[in-house]
């Protein structure tokens, strides 16, 4: 009777102790459920601190986004404005679309990427040397064609120097020039003469220069009708005389340079009264001489001593 009694307290503890567990178990799930759902419920109206900070980055880098996808937009379109504007110039001035050089620039640069993707590196590496051997080659042919342009340059400077350019007298005010080249009354047959240079009224003893550089081909001493003379050869098919002169400081055979006297003014030969005839020979025709002023006259001083010297049709020789 009594261990009967103890097995059903037993057994009435053991399904106490199940009861208990399997309540615990169900609240634990209980409240984990609620916990869950209380966290998702929160999360869906509430952010986090961390999550606050993200949003409020994406937020700031969306705005700089659409701020920097705007100017891109508007520098797109002044590019494509400078573009067509460029291809209206181009179509005024020379009648035809231009060529797309972008588009041939891409399409080179992928066929050459091609070509060398596909390539060994070994190969990269021998055309590389060719390429370095045909740079020196074309180097050295560039540095014997600059020495040549530079000799060439020194020749032509050097020859510049026998062009005359000057007057053969200081003629700073431009007045002494009397009678230029063309037809003028001859002095003493009073008639429209031919007058192959220009006549300078300088007093007797004035200084009279070379004009270019040059060798002296001829001293006249005799007395002619030129009075006289001295002719420079001054090379290229160059040549100056000097007429009517009293006193000369030259011989046959000088060299001579731009601006050194070689004579003093005077008024020998057939000559109306003391003056020096000036005459330019270029391949032996005479030219005019004022032409050849450029080193010593500006733009208005030329016209000036062209109108000077042609309102004088009276020569003095």
């Amino acid at each position: 009777m009594m261990t009967g009694k103890k097995n059903l307290e037993r057994l009435r503890r053991r399904r106490l102790r199940k009861t208990r567990i399997i309540r615990f178990v169900v609240r634990l799930f209980v409240w984990g459920g609620l916990t869950v759902l209380y966290y998702f419920g929160f999360s869906l109206f509430f952010d986090t601190p961390f999550e606050y900070d993200l949003k409020h980055q994406t937020d700031e880098l969306r705005e700089q986004y659409t701020r920097l996808s705007q100017r891109y937009d508007s520098l797109m379109q002044v590019v494509d404005n400078l573009s067509e504007r460029d291809r209206n110039v181009f179509q005024t001035l020379f009648e035809a679309a231009p060529n797309d050089l972008s588009a041939e620039f891409q399409q080179r640069r992928n066929t050459t990427y091609e070509q060398v993707v596909n390539r060994t590196s070994q190969s990269l590496r021998e055309e590389l040397e060719r390429r370095m051997e045909h740079m020196d080659k074309e180097l050295s042919s560039l540095n014997e064609i600059y020495a040549t342009l530079h000799r060439r340059i020194r020749q032509k400077g050097e020859e510049c120097n026998s062009i005359p350019s000057i007057q053969p007298v200081i003629n700073k005010k431009l007045t002494l020039m009397t009678a230029s080249y063309g037809m003028r009354f001859h002095p003493f047959y009073k008639t429209l003469q031919p007058h192959r240079g220009v006549d300078y009224t300088v007093p007797e003893g004035s200084r009279v220069f070379a004009t270019a550089d040059g060798v002296v081909s001829h001293v006249m001493m005799r007395n002619s009708t030129s009075g006289k003379t001295i002719v420079i050869d001054h090379g290229n098919g160059y040549s100056t005389s000097y007429h009517h002169l009293g006193e000369i400081h030259v011989r046959e055979g000088k060299k001579v340079r731009r601006g050194d006297i070689i004579a003093f003014s005077g008024n020998t030969g057939l000559s109306l009264a003391p003056h020096l005839h000036y005459e330019v020979r270029h391949n032996g025709m005479r030219v005019d001489p004022i032409h050849y002023f450029f080193m010593e006259l500006t733009p208005t001083d030329y016209k000036r001593l062209m109108y000077i010297a042609q309102s004088g049709m009276q020569s003095f020789d």
